[in-house]
């Protein structure tokens, strides 16, 4: 298993990133997909179309957001990511730690958060 910490300057408030990662709404423009959110812990969520899903562990409002991931259906098989919004000059500090990442997904894994999940926080924010 492997874990990535990385850090994202967003333009934008510590609050609006959090909304745009918490709302229902927020998620399905910025993502182009279908998503399931609500910001309660132990409730399940899924983003793009379902290709993410799992479960929320915990909200900080506009601070901090864990989630627990699945990969396959064994409960075994499901990592944790937490995100941390720190305000910066120039917007938002975002700190990402996605733990216990199977060797086999993290290559995709990795890209898709640089790519897919922050690059398109990036457009939604400039």
């Amino acid at each position: 298993m492997k874990e990535i910490k990385r850090y994202y300057t967003l333009h934008a408030e510590p609050a609006d990133v959090y909304n745009a990662l918490t709302n229902q709404k927020m998620l399905e423009i910025w993502t182009g997909e279908d998503a399931v959110m609500e910001t309660e812990p132990n409730t399940e969520f899924s983003l793009w179309g379902g290709s993410i899903s799992g479960v929320n562990l915990d909200f900080e409002t506009d601070k901090k957001i864990v989630q627990q991931w699945f990969f396959g259906e064994e409960a075994e098989n499901a990592s944790i990511v937490t995100i941390k919004l720190h305000p910066d000059k120039k917007g938002t500090s975002v700190e990402l730690r996605h733990t216990n990442i199977p060797d086999d997904a993290y290559e995709n894994i990795s890209q898709g958060w640089d790519d897919d999940y922050f690059g398109a926080l990036r457009e939604l924010f400039i």
